[in-house]
């Protein structure tokens, strides 16, 4: 399942065919399929590039400037980010899916698993992305995709209606929160199916991760949510949901416009809502998430990327795109510019001067990567149910959440 900005619903799904024209390669003569295209394979050659619905837009002006170096078209698909990773996992071997996705690390696992990503060769280029960046592209010691943005959520301030932040736990963030008067003190996006993504922060900080690490910060299959430390967690769910901190009723796209219409001081987001913000005029500041559990509140950080299916009719070509293209320092540039995410290439991110993203950068600093590992695929459904039950009262916390781990671990054995 892709990283949970929020847990859809329902979207449509969009097609824009943008023709390219011209044809250009690299130089590069290297033996791998990220070479150039020669001028038959582009001149014939069609490509498909899934975008879930938080990207397509950024994504469009830089498959335009691509189109000045390639002679093929390139359909633009937009997906529901809730949907992008299954249904690569189910389209690609019935030779339905795209030769390109755009999505999280966090489904690397699973298409693995079910065959449906190629590797890639970055050789040198590998030197222009950070560590964590290439891990996420990374797994079982191949590469498979081009890092293309890194990012994770933090806490968001309105400084029009809290000037100063003093709150060094969550729960006195909430009293900092009520006390500025407004319907919401701290705003964590929801919906039916809850947002264990949005909330892992605060479970972190109960010393309750997902998966257990090696020591290499790898992931191990073995479930660390469960215990008293997983317990306790939710007993604090259940408090917040009594206490209408956390509303069921209240949906991503709701949670943003109450920010907006400065109805909270304090919001749980990511970079993907700020500049909307920041268009709206407002004076927002970027912390890290205060503990509720009295250990580090880690959010998941997540790399963003770029991968080639294992069953792309035009493979060469694809390679070209991922690879030769959107590898490099202007295309991460022009993303940057039109998504106002931290870039993956290094070279393009050292030039980020933006108090914004450096703030979501400082409280991701000790983050938890968002695991890759196939397993994972079976923590969400289970997850969000859980929270959802406890959360509105319709549970008894403690034996809600074990039942969900006993689930959870039932479904990890099959994987």
């Amino acid at each position: 399942m892709t990283m949970r900005r929020s847990i859809p619903v329902v979207a449509a799904m969009v097609g824009l065919a943008l023709t390219l024209t011209a044809c250009s390669g690299s130089d590069d003569s290297g033996d791998d399929a990220s070479a150039a295209p020669s001028e038959s394979a582009a001149a014939t050659g069609t490509l498909t590039m899934w975008v879930d619905d938080t990207r397509i837009d950024e994504m469009k002006p830089v498959v335009a400037a691509f189109s000045e170096e390639s002679g093929v078209q390139v359909d633009l698909v937009q997906k529901p980010t809730g949907d992008i990773g299954k249904d690569f996992v189910a389209q690609v071997p019935t030779g339905e899916g795209p030769d390109v996705i755009v999505s999280a690390h966090d489904g690397l696992g699973e298409w693995v698993k079910n065959g449906v990503v190629a590797p890639v060769e970055l050789g040198d280029k590998a030197g222009d992305f950070s560590e964590s960046a290439l891990a996420g592209v990374t797994y079982d010691g191949k590469t498979y995709g081009t890092p293309i943005s890194i990012e994770n959520i933090a806490l968001v301030r309105n400084n029009a209606l809290v000037a100063e932040t003093k709150a060094t736990t969550f729960d006195e963030l909430i009293a900092e929160g009520k006390a500025a008067g407004k319907p919401f003190s701290v705003l964590i996006q929801q919906g039916e199916a809850s947002d264990p993504y949005h909330l892992y922060p605060l479970q972190t900080s109960f010393g309750a991760p997902v998966f257990e690490q090696n020591a290499d910060g790898s992931y191990t299959d073995t479930l660390a949510l469960g215990g008293p430390a997983g317990e306790a967690f939710a007993t604090y769910l259940a408090k917040l949901g009594a206490d209408k901190v956390l509303d069921l009723a209240v949906s991503g796209d709701q949670a943003k416009q109450a920010f907006l219409d400065g109805n909270a001081p304090y919001m749980i987001t990511g970079p993907w809502n700020t500049s909307a913000f920041e268009e709206a005029g407002m004076d927002i500041s970027v912390l890290p998430v205060p503990s509720a559990g009295g250990q580090p509140a880690q959010p998941f950080v997540g790399v963003q990327g770029v991968f080639v299916s294992s069953k792309s009719k035009n493979p060469v070509l694809a390679n070209e795109l991922v690879v030769n293209y959107l590898s490099t320092e202007a295309a991460q540039d022009m993303l940057y510019q039109e998504g106002g995410r931290m870039p993956a290439n290094a070279a393009s991110a050292a030039k980020v001067d933006n108090p914004i993203l450096k703030g979501f950068g400082e409280a991701g600093a000790t983050g938890a990567p968002m695991p890759a590992i196939p397993a994972m695929s079976s923590v969400w459904a289970f997850w969000g149910a859980t929270e959802a039950q406890i959360i509105s009262g319709q549970a008894e916390p403690v034996s809600a959440w074990n039942t969900m781990v006993a689930q959870i671990q039932e479904a990890v054995d099959k994987v």
